[in-house]
């Protein structure tokens, strides 16, 4: 036995004897994850989704004794009859899902196309959401259950933040606390300066300016916000949206006027990150401006955050305040474009294990 694990390829199966307990291993596990999704749009898988994730300490840093309250007396009581109707503007009917889950997996199928070539059937490619389901433990079993005994974790955001790719590892690691014998395993880098990813951002961007009527005046480039106090803090996810922003305006050279920055979806009382995409939208369409679009980079799928309030509250903001024209430029999804990103940063952290 042991000349036969000295003489084996590195990562490949050993033959074990007929007495040995059954034991899968040799295979490569891939694992996309992305925020989640409630189950339904209803007042209790609303609820059950938004207290997973405000219960989150790394989404709200709040002391437990004063958010506690908050959450579940005032923001449980409210918010969820409020986004289950925002969620049913943009829900998948004929899947019964939101469509941030369509996206994912519609990605993890074309995923492993792209990798078969690279590995055969050695390479297992999954998905899960950090809240709400496929949940993250179930799906590293199921990697685990079909010989995956090295595993690369791959939050799909763009940009790193405590609140994003943070917690969807720390929901990895709790898993991987609780195995006996653990995967091997891997966590890929965020890829906010990835020359694949703006590229892949800019060719996205003209086809849908293409594909317009018109030519925007302004196409504000709006991420997702955060408190100020996490950047003060030192989160790095203000400067690497910053550095997307830079590199995407000078691929498409594009000036700061013609192409701005904003930060969108704010979230209780505390100042976030500035300038607010809502107020900067309404400012425009009161300074004269008649036609203007909005892109996400920093969101790897479209998702509520985009679909409904960017192209749904900020579109009304923009015409209710005088503007005529308006459009928002969709996420990467699972375009050619979008699989092109994700497979090279997977293909690139694989490497020494394919």
């Amino acid at each position: 036995m042991t000349a036969d694990i000295a003489a084996a390829p590195a990562g490949q199966a050993v033959p074990l004897p007929p007495d040995h307990p059954k034991a899968g291993s040799g295979r490569i596990g891939v694992l996309l994850m992305n925020l989640g999704t409630p189950e339904g749009t209803g007042y209790w898988p609303m609820r059950a989704y938004l207290k997973e994730f405000l219960s989150d300490r790394r989404v709200i840093e709040e002391p437990r004794w004063k958010w506690w309250p908050i959450l579940n007396l005032i923001v449980l009581s409210t918010r969820p009859g409020r986004k289950g109707k925002d969620y049913a503007t943009v829900w998948n009917r004929e899947r019964d899902e939101g469509p941030l889950k369509t996206i994912t997996r519609s990605q993890t199928e074309q995923l492993a196309e792209r990798l078969k070539p690279l590995a055969g059937d050695r390479i297992v490619v999954d998905w899960a959401m950090r809240y709400g389901l496929p949940d993250v433990k179930s799906r590293l079993q199921a990697l685990l259950d079909q010989g995956c005994d090295r595993i690369l974790m791959v939050p799909l955001y763009p940009q790193y933040a405590a609140p994003t790719s943070a917690t969807a590892c720390d929901q990895a690691f709790r898993a991987l606390m609780q195995m006996r014998w653990q995967p091997t395993v891997r966590v890929s880098p965020p890829y906010h300066d990835d020359p694949v990813y703006i590229d892949a951002l800019a060719r996205s961007m003209r086809a849908s300016l293409a594909k317009l009527d018109f030519e925007p005046e302004v196409i504000l480039c709006s991420f997702h916000g955060m408190p100020k106090a996490y950047l003060l803090k030192g989160d790095p996810y203000y400067c690497q949206c910053v550095k997307t922003w830079r590199l995407l305006r000078a691929e498409l050279g594009l000036s700061e006027e013609r192409f701005p920055l904003t930060f969108q979806s704010r979230f209780g009382p505390d100042e976030w990150l500035k300038p607010y995409t809502d107020e900067t939208v309404k400012a425009l369409a009161l300074a004269g401006r008649k036609s203007m679009a909005i892109v996400a980079p920093g969101f790897s799928a479209d998702c509520l955050e985009t679909l409904e309030e960017l192209d749904g509250e900020n579109r009304e903001i923009f015409l209710h305040n005088g503007g005529e024209r308006f459009a928002y430029l969709p996420c990467l999804n699972d375009s050619p474009e979008g699989i092109d990103v994700i497979a090279a940063v997977v293909r690139r952290e694989l490497m020494g294990w394919i």
